[in-house]
């Protein structure tokens, strides 16, 4: 399955988890918010399959629940 991921800014407090459980996917701005190395937070490039569980953990431990993910890209 493919899935693409972004990070809700707006939403995102810079608790370091995401970067912690997905450190691949995720890294933190010069303001400490996360976004998508991916890509740089645009959802344009899917998820490497062998990163899809630390993407999942990821998504379902962010506290504001700003780490997005979908089967298709974002914008």
């Amino acid at each position: 399955m493919i899935y693409y991921t972004v990070v809700d800014k707006e939403t995102c407090i810079a608790c370091g988890l995401c970067g912690a459980l997905a450190p691949e996917i995720y890294d933190y701005d010069d303001e400490g918010l996360a976004f998508s190395i991916l890509d740089d937070n645009k959802g344009h490039v899917s998820v490497p399959d062998h990163l899809i569980d630390d993407l999942m953990d990821a998504h379902e431990s962010c506290p504001t629940e700003s780490i997005k993910i979908n089967h298709k890209r974002f914008g």
